[in-house]
């Protein structure tokens, strides 16, 4: 039988190159269609990033609750792609849910019964640890701290210095030299028993609930302007517990800040050091008595050289502070508890 011819050389090659095309379409085929796929899963995950962060607050903070409808976070602030909401029955959509320490008294009955995959949980307190109950039931339950301490999370100061170029300085009339504003009295607080001893040596004009001269919202700066120094004192002495004592009552009312609270050093993170007077700067209240008694205008005025440079931001509304965790969510940890939340805030 006679034996069949070989293909020729030539043959075998186009053959080959066929072959090998036929291959490559095949290969490039399945490559096209992976990335395809890869680029619909990835839209779709570019999608739910586009749409707006839901951040659901279990319970408003302060007793007036204001209004969240609409885009209150760009419209009043600037800040895009922030959702506000205290609708509780949009728990499942939330990506965030705030839970501020004053209402979650008097226990873990008032958190959501179920907490959704991925949702993130935020503790939310501008008390001091001495005013901050019934922490240790709160182990193992949030994500994040927001509170003003500067390690939190979200860190919502009270108040701070924003640039300003309008290097002036404005400094109201004065008619007396100490002023203080005090709503809650206790004889047991530090701050209590440095006014008694201050108090020998220089009179303070003392107003507020606790001295039964109660002052109206719009009357507290213009009274406290008056004053040369004002009583800066805080109920309790923490790491950065720096209130509205200072940035509101002294700083922006234009008169010089006396401090009681956290070391000097800790105020300079947040304020010029030539800005204010620290009650430990001096060895004996005797002594920062006759400071105050004896200051020449001059160097009065130099307290004030931070105005030529700043202006004072007061952080008021809650909406605001609440909208700012939008800005940082991207950089927030994931997957993280607060394992002894009593532990870390009195650290």
């Amino acid at each position: 039988m006679p034996r069949a011819s070989p293909l020729p050389w030539s043959l075998w090659g186009r053959l080959g190159v066929k072959m090998l095309v036929i291959a490559g379409v095949f290969v490039t085929t399945l490559w096209n269609l992976r990335c395809f796929l890869n680029s619909s899963s990835g839209s779709r995950e570019d999608s739910k990033h586009t749409e707006p962060l839901v951040l659901l607050v279990w319970e408003w903070p302060s007793k007036q609750v204001p209004n969240v409808s609409g885009d209150v976070c760009h419209e009043l602030y600037g800040i895009t792609g922030c959702w506000l909401t205290t609708e509780r029955q949009l728990l499942h959509q939330a990506d965030v849910v705030v839970f501020p320490h004053a209402r979650l008294q008097p226990g873990r009955d008032r958190l959501p019964k179920e907490r959704p995959p991925g949702q993130n949980w935020v503790w939310v307190s501008l008390e001091s640890p001495s005013n901050s109950r019934a922490l240790a039931q709160w182990n193992q339950t949030f994500n994040w701290v927001m509170t003003y301490r500067q390690d939190s999370d979200i860190f919502i100061p009270y108040g701070k210095l924003v640039p300003n170029q309008s290097a002036t300085i404005n400094i109201p009339a004065k008619t007396n030299l100490v002023s203080w504003v005090i709503s809650n009295y206790h004889r047991t607080q530090k701050r209590a028993e440095v006014y008694k001893n201050l108090s020998r040596y220089v009179h303070v004009n003392v107003y507020g609930k606790a001295n039964n001269k109660p002052l109206c919202k719009d009357c507290l700066l213009p009274t406290t302007s008056k004053s040369r120094f004002y009583l800066a004192f805080e109920n309790s002495i923490h790491r950065d517990y720096i209130t509205e004592k200072l940035w509101r009552n002294s700083l922006l009312a234009g008169t010089v800040p006396v401090v009681l609270g956290p070391p000097r050093a800790n105020y300079e993170q947040f304020i010029p050091a030539d800005s204010f007077i620290h009650v430990d700067d001096f060895s004996s209240l005797e002594e920062l008595a006759t400071f105050l008694k004896t200051m020449n205008s001059s160097r009065y005025r130099q307290f004030f050289a931070w105005q030529r440079r700043f202006s004072v931001k007061l952080y008021t509304d809650w909406r605001e502070r609440i909208c700012t965790i939008c800005t940082v969510y991207p950089h927030l940890p994931r997957g993280h508890l607060y394992p002894d939340l009593q532990s870390w805030f009195s650290s």
